[in-house]
């Protein structure tokens, strides 16, 4: 009987660069651009720092807005940590899970240690990045409950697919990849306990993690053909409360694509969040003032309650500006007071600021059975005045996803933006945004020396 991993490699092993929709081409052009912008924001970040002393400098691989180059693995590590660290990242309705930060710095170290060009590197984003927004769907917050992050978890394997893809493994090595991935699939979520940053690294060790077990696949390393399906196998291990459906991972694969339904995210917070801050900005923008508020009341789904809402009285005062980013209130009261939710509002001044604390001291929340997260992310608030009037808000959707996509002009203007914070003059962002724009087309990414510093 075909297992759901030899399923995967012969797909794997089948696309072809040439035949791919032109609407995954362009998603994956724009992950891209969104982690290198990314990781050259969080370049100075001391977890990024922290990250770069753990690895070797030597090597033929790039570390976006570090000088020299690295071995692939490390590179990897670095990118990723880096392009997850401010949670400003990409994310997937349904999953959810993040797939760029994860998928792009494994196939780009596996193409530079490779001596690989922009095509390999393409069918690897691509095929990976659909991968893993498939393996997110087979046990909808299965993975959460069972106190995992799903992007570490299905990550690795993800990005074990991805880089047999780039690098043309047949499919019987293409299983063993899967299989050992699955062994290196790791990540608890006890971050949220003092917003602490191991949830940064996630992204970075999956990517590592699937380069690695493509490479020892490659070398005759066997891993197991059932590591999804078996009794002891991806899914029975990380999301044990249900039993798993395949379908969304296995139904159509080559022929629909889902990885052009990406979320790009337009706040640099946690991802059910976002639709709560839009909600905020309409409030502040219809003429209220804080100190007009009472109490703001948010629907929320109960799915999102251990993460972003509780326990209450800590998500009021997030103890760290990383911790800010998963406490809907602190989100919704700097998007109030602010107007927006970038880089800039999350920070140990921002964090205790006691006008920002004020208001989102103010916010509590009910749980709405109807709400049908993960599948949507919506919002809701409904503010209460002290005269007794209240306004109410509705987000039906994330906006940045499918049903509000961000358009490619405010994705490279986030990108500059992004390249900005991190030091990059103008003239070098612009020399970066030309380049990814005829990436996939180079016979070599030698062209991605000159971003490495």
């Amino acid at each position: 009987m075909t297992t759901v991993a030899e399923t995967l490699a012969a797909h794997l092993a089948a696309v072809e660069v040439d035949r791919l929709p032109a609407d995954t081409v362009e998603t994956a052009r724009k992950l891209c651009l969104d982690v290198a912008g990314l990781c050259v924001a969080a370049r100075r970040e001391p977890y990024v720092a922290a990250t770069l002393s753990a690895i070797e400098p030597v090597g033929p691989c790039t570390a976006f807005g570090h000088a020299g180059a690295f071995e692939a693995f490390g590179a990897a590590l670095v990118n990723g940590t880096a392009a997850h660290g401010e949670d400003f990242d990409d994310t997937f309705e349904g999953g959810p899970v993040h797939s760029g930060a994860v998928i792009v710095p494994a196939v780009l170290a596996a193409c530079e240690r490779e001596g690989l060009g922009g095509e390999r590197f393409l069918l690897g984003v691509v095929t990976g990045t659909e991968l893993l927004c498939r393996l997110g769907l087979v046990a909808p917050m299965a993975t959460h409950n069972a106190g995992f992050h799903p992007t570490a978890v299905f990550g690795a394997l993800a990005a074990a697919g991805a880089v047999s893809a780039a690098l043309g493994l047949p499919p019987g090595a293409a299983v063993s990849a899967l299989g050992i991935g699955g062994s290196m699939a790791s990540g608890i979520i006890e971050y949220l306990a003092e917003g602490t940053w191991t949830k940064r690294m996630h992204a970075g060790w999956a990517a590592q993690s699937g380069l690695r077990a493509a490479l020892m696949a490659r070398a005759g390393f066997v891993g197991p053909r059932t590591v999804f399906e078996g009794r002891h196998g991806l899914y029975h291990a990380f999301a044990p409360s249900v039993a798993p459906d395949f379908a969304p991972l296995l139904d159509g694969l080559g022929r629909r694509w889902v990885m052009p339904s990406v979320a790009f995210k337009p706040y640099a917070c946690g991802t059910m969040t976002q639709p709560f801050i839009d909600c905020a900005r309409r409030l502040a923008e219809g003429g209220v003032r804080a100190g007009e508020i009472r109490e703001i009341v948010c629907e929320v789904a109960d799915g999102t309650v251990p993460r972003l809402w509780e326990p209450l009285a800590a998500k009021h005062r997030p103890p760290t500006p990383y911790a800010a980013k998963f406490s809907t209130p602190f989100c919704i009261a700097v998007g109030f007071i602010d107007g927006r939710a970038g880089l800039a509002q999350f920070t140990e001044a921002r964090v205790h600021d006691s006008a920002v604390l004020a208001l989102a001291s103010k916010v509590r929340y009910t749980v709405n059975p109807l709400d049908q997260y993960p599948r949507t992310f919506t919002g809701h608030l409904r503010a209460v005045l002290h005269d007794g009037t209240e306004r109410e808000y509705r987000q039906p959707h994330m906006r940045g996803g499918s049903e509000a996509p961000l358009s490619l002009a405010e994705l490279e203007a986030k990108f500059a933006d992004n390249a900005r914070h991190g030091g990059w003059t103008e003239a070098k962002a612009e020399r970066f945004l030309e380049l990814s724009r005829t990436l996939f087309a180079q016979p070599t990414l030698e062209a991605l020396k000159e971003f490495r510093a």
